[in-house]
């Protein structure tokens, strides 16, 4: 059986927040397949809130690990999917 989990991350003030976040998806690399970070910008705003997306891979108690380790931080939300399949 194949586990992929999708994080949805909102950070709710990046410009406070973005030091101890990338602190954490730093210290779980080794589980993070794919990251897309997204916040708007243009001339007139450089938005204070971001969104992050996190693909997962290998060990889901390490998933679980992180999931704890970006709850602890002030200011983030967390939603998931989590797919369970066959490999064939």
């Amino acid at each position: 059986m194949q586990h992929t989990m999708i994080l949805g991350i909102l950070v709710f003030d990046r410009i406070k927040e973005a030091g101890m976040t990338q602190k954490v998806l730093s210290a779980h690399a080794g589980v993070i397949r794919t990251r897309l970070g997204f916040h708007e910008l243009s001339d007139k705003v450089c938005s204070r809130v971001g969104t992050i997306v996190l693909v997962l891979q290998g060990d889901p108690e390490q998933w679980k690990e992180l999931e704890e380790d970006l709850s602890a931080i002030g200011g983030v939300e967390i939603k998931k999917m989590t797919f369970d399949y066959l490999f064939r």
